[in-house]
């Protein structure tokens, strides 16, 4: 089980955000310890980013002290930015894999702190963690925004199965679909635009290079086709030797013209 622990937090719409990274990236609990609002989860900026999430202020629980929110912790990992004498931190991306394997599992809690937005963990509460890390950021920019540290830490633990439907993407041409693709371009381009054998050759030998190196969707392909009729071309696949899948026995006067369905004219 995850848990994240928000310590001496100052700003409500951080507890919002973080309150959604919990339930994008959970199950996980939310703790906040001390807060410093009394207001903090009636706030009309909690409210307006933890929106959508649902029994919201019932899902985080506030406790007076760092201890009671780490008392059945089995790890414990503090986020700080800052060196801290006697004391290692480690970069989160060499430990965030050993840490996915420990928060699938019910036998452990696993808490992970931020400090307040105003000064981070002290001395004291990095001493309450087992172990200590920094997210890595870039020279021009080193401090994090408290939700935003959280959620790239729930958001590199995830490991439940995602609920966006995969968005269909472009259909590709088969490699019998580029082959006929291929020649179709190589003998009507030979014949009708090359003016010399030399110029026959190049054409040639650079419809092979563009059309092998280059992935192409199934509908570039088919305007190219259509180019190559609209210069009086008839020619389909069997005239090259190239015979159709074996569900696709249908006659050549349909691949001439265009006329299968997606799945097979994608590129004849």
């Amino acid at each position: 089980m995850k848990r994240v622990v928000l310590v001496r937090t100052q700003g409500p719409r951080n507890v919002g955000s973080v309150m959604r990274a919990v339930a994008n990236f959970g199950p996980c609990e939310l703790v906040l310890v001390a807060p410093q609002r009394r207001s903090m989860l009636v706030h009309p900026d909690f409210t307006m980013m933890a929106h959508g999430v649902e029994k919201v202020r019932e899902r985080i629980r506030v406790v007076p002290t760092l201890a009671e929110a780490l008392v059945d912790a089995t790890h414990s990992v503090g986020f700080t930015a800052r060196p801290r004498d006697g004391r290692l931190r480690v970069d989160w991306r060499d430990r965030a894999a050993d840490y996915r394997g420990l928060c699938d599992d019910e036998g452990h809690v696993v808490a992970f702190v931020f400090g307040s937005e105003a000064d981070g963990l002290t001395a004291e509460e990095t001493e309450a963690c087992k172990e200590l890390a920094y997210l890595p950021t870039s020279a021009e920019h080193q401090s994090l925004n408290l939700a935003t540290a959280a959620s790239i830490v729930l958001f590199t633990l995830y490991t439940g199965d995602a609920v966006h439907k995969r968005e269909r993407g472009p259909r590709m041409a088969s490699e019998r679909q580029l082959r006929f693709l291929r020649e179709h371009l190589k003998a009507v381009m030979g014949e009708k635009v090359a003016r010399s054998l030399a110029a026959k050759q190049d054409i040639e030998e650079s419809i092979e290079r563009v059309f092998t190196r280059v992935p192409l969707e199934s509908r570039d392909a088919r305007a190219w086709h259509m180019m190559m009729r609209a210069l009086g071309s008839k020619l389909a696949p069997r005239d090259f030797g190239i015979g159709g899948p074996p569900r696709d026995r249908r006659d050549d006067t349909q691949v001439r013209f265009g006329e299968l369905d997606d799945s097979e004219s994608a590129a004849e």
